[in-house]
C-alpha cells in the first residue's frame, strides 16, 4: 500500500528484455541503499518489486501485462518517474490509500498554467469515470490528487507549486498519458452496489 506522496523523482537507466514476458528496468535514485531487495516500490503509480540494488540504483522486473496496461511499456533510458516507497505502519497518511494497481491510462487534454498552480484536464477511460467524483481522490502517475470538477469524459485537478516541483506532473503537456488509479473505496462501494 502507498499514499500517493512521492518522495523522489527517479530516472530509468536501463531497459533490458529478460524473456518473452519480462523486462528488467534499472532505476537511479537518491538513497537507493534504503531500498531492500524484495520491497514494493511504486514507480509512476505502478507497484513493482525491487529485485536487485546497487549504491545509487535498483532494478525491478515488469511483466508483459504491466508493460501493456501502464505507461511502463514506454519507459526508455532517461525517462523520469515518480518514486514512492511502501507505507509502513505508523507512517503519516498524507495522501489517500493507493494500491499501486493501475486501473487504466488517462490522457492530459489541457494544461492551464494559473498563478502559482496548474490545472490539468484529463480524459479518463469511460468505464472508470463512474469511480471519479468531484472532491474525490485519484492517483495520477502515483500522485495523490483531489478531483476538482468532473464532466462527461474528463475531470480536472489543480496542482500546487510543491507538487509541480517535486513530481513529474510539472513536466506534463497536452496529449501526455498518465497511469490512473481510481479511489480504492469508490471501486469497492460500486462493486457492493452492483451485487445488491
Amino acid at each position: 500500500m502507498f499514499t500517493g506522496i512521492v518522495t523522489d523523482i527517479a530516472q530509468v537507466t536501463a531497459v533490458e528484455p529478460r524473456a518473452a514476458e519480462l523486462t528488467r528496468l534499472t532505476v537511479a535514485c537518491r538513497d537507493a541503499q534504503s531500498i531492500a531487495v524484495g520491497a514494493s516500490i511504486a514507480l509512476n503509480g505502478v507497484c513493482l518489486t525491487a529485485v536487485a540494488r546497487g549504491d545509487d540504483w535498483f532494478a525491478v522486473d515488469a511483466a508483459a501485462e504491466t508493460l501493456r496496461v501502464t505507461t511502463a511499456g514506454r519507459w526508455r533510458v532517461g525517462t523520469r518517474v515518480n518514486l514512492e516507497r511502501a507505507l509502513k505502519l505508523g507512517d503519516e497518511l498524507g495522501g489517500h490509500i493507493v494500491a499501486g494497481h493501475v486501473d487504466g491510462l488517462a490522457a492530459v487534454v489541457a494544461r492551464d498554467d494559473l498563478p502559482d498552480m496548474a490545472k490539468l484536464t484529463v480524459r479518463a477511460p469511460k468505464d472508470l469515470l463512474r469511480f471519479i467524483a468531484a472532491k474525490g481522490s485519484v492517483a495520477l502517475d502515483g500522485v495523490a490528487l483531489t478531483v476538482n470538477e468532473v464532466a462527461d469524459a474528463t475531470f480536472s485537478v489543480l496542482i500546487i507549486p510543491h507538487t509541480l516541483e517535486m513530481t513529474t506532473l510539472g513536466m506534463l503537456a497536452g496529449g501526455d498519458e498518465l497511469n490512473l488509479e481510481v479511489d480504492l473505496f469508490a471501486r469497492y462501494i460500486a462493486r457492493l452496489m452492483e451485487r445488491n
